[in-house]
This record gives C-alpha cells, structure tokens and sequence, in this order.
C-alpha cells in the first residue's frame, strides 16, 4: 500500500543520507522526504494512484502517457512466455533502468534548473510523501528546511548544488524501494527487464511462495508497517545514539553505589 511504499522510502533515505553527505539530522530529513516521496512515483502508471491524481489534470496526462508508452514497450519486447497482459501496470516504471533514468534526469534538472527546480523536486516528493504518511511531514519538513537556511554557510548556491546531486540519489532509491516492495507481494514485479529470465523478458521477481504477502493483508499491516515505523524513528541522526546511552545508563550501576556496595 501506499503508506508502507512511503514509510519504506523514508527509511531508505535515512540510511542512505550519511553515505551521501547528508549528515545532519535537517539535511537527512530532506533527503528522506524525499526519498519517502518518490517511493510512490511508480504507481503513476495506475490511474488511481496518488501521484497520478496529485497535480489533477496535469499528472493525469502523465499518467495516461505512461501506460501506453509502458503498454507500447511491453508489446514490442515481450518473451515467448511472458503474461498475456496490457503492459501498463507494473511494467516499464517498475523497474531498474527508469529509477536509474530518472535519477539521472533529476540530477541533471535540478543542476540545470538551478535553486527553482531543486525546491520543485523537494516539494513534489513532500506532496506525494504527506498523503501516504500525514499531515505532520510537512511541517517537519518545512522546519528542517527553515533550520538549513538559518544555519547554512553564505555561499547558498553551493550548498543547493550539493543538494541537487543528492536528490538524483534520494528519486532512484524511492522508486527502487517501491519495486523490492512490490516484488514481495504475490505478484511480484518485474523490475529486472530487460534482462531475460525463463523464457521471459518481464519476469517477475518474488520470493518463494510461502514469504509471499497480500497487498494490504495481516502481513503488511500488523508486521512490516510496525516494523518500519520502528525503524522510521531509530534512524533519524542521532535518535539511536541517544537510545544506546539511555539503556546503557539504565545497565550499568551507578559509580557511588557500586563503591558503597
């Protein structure tokens, strides 16, 4: 489901923000935002999808030109043992080659583009990220980004272009965690194409059947949400340093009372 794509990407973006120099506590924020946002972009090949319906008309149009590219590319690379289906769901978005496309696209945009496009890329993965998670990610976000402003060096223009290199990174992972948790759903996801596997040119990766779950079931809601919303929170800089010292503190005695004892 949508929130668990989302909550996923947030946490992606959290462990991958100190390996990309966003390692401060409002720059992780950002980036997993960000992150979280992306992780629901995939979907705009179904025309019930948030980030098909978040924009109106204009993500509608995308939205409708996805699938028929989707549909067109299907058609024309099929395997002899591929699925007689449209091609339009959980094809050509749902794989490698457009996460890594687009990264590269958003990098190149917001390096091009300047200061304008890389707050548009922010702000859209905002928008696509608060109505899977909620309304308390923007003003989060907004802080983290205020703080950034207030603390930056003068030199803004080169801290947005560092900004504009992360982003590229923070769109591939969201859309690549979307396919890892598509593919452990039972219908898998394709997300290798077009590597040839079995006959098939869009194999869908899955797990064996019996770690398989059903999309929005048990499995999904009472384990993997709570799990990653656990996670959501520990990974956020500094939170599982603070939790280490606090427990650490509660184990070992006191150094008065060891001596009186």
């Amino acid at each position: 489901m949508g929130r668990t794509h989302a909550l996923t990407g947030w946490c992606a973006g959290l462990a991958l923000a100190p390996v990309v120099g966003a390692g401060t506590v409002h720059q992780a924020v950002v980036f997993a935002a960000t992150t979280a946002g992306f992780a629901l972009l995939p979907d705009l090949d179904h025309p019930g999808a948030r980030a098909s319906k978040l924009l109106g008309w204009f993500t509608g149009a995308i939205s409708w030109l996805l699938r028929r590219v989707s549909a067109a590319l299907y058609a024309l690379t099929k395997g002899p043992r591929d699925e007689k289906v449209t091609g339009k769901h959980r094809h050509l978005s749902h794989t490698v080659l457009f996460a890594v496309g687009l990264g590269f696209l958003t990098s190149w945009g917001t390096a091009e583009g300047g200061p304008w496009a890389v707050f548009g890329v922010v702000v859209l993965g905002l928008l696509l990220a608060e109505g899977a998670l909620g309304d308390w990610l923007l003003p989060v976000s907004g802080a983290a980004i205020g703080w950034w402003v207030w603390t930056a060096p003068p030199d803004k223009a080169a801290q947005l272009a560092e900004i504009s290199g992360w982003l590229g990174i923070a769109v591939a992972a969201g859309c690549l965690v979307h396919c890892l948790g598509d593919a452990l759903t039972e219908s898998g996801c394709p997300f290798l194409f077009p590597i040839p596997i079995a006959g098939e040119t869009w194999y869908e990766i899955r797990p064996p059947k019996p770690l398989r779950f059903r999309t929005g079931k048990n499995v999904e809601n009472r384990l993997i949400f709570p799990v990653f919303a656990i996670a959501a929170v520990v990974l956020i800089p500094g939170v599982w340093e603070y939790l280490f010292t606090t427990v650490q503190g509660f184990l070992t005695p006191d150094a008065t009372q060891t001596a009186v004892h």
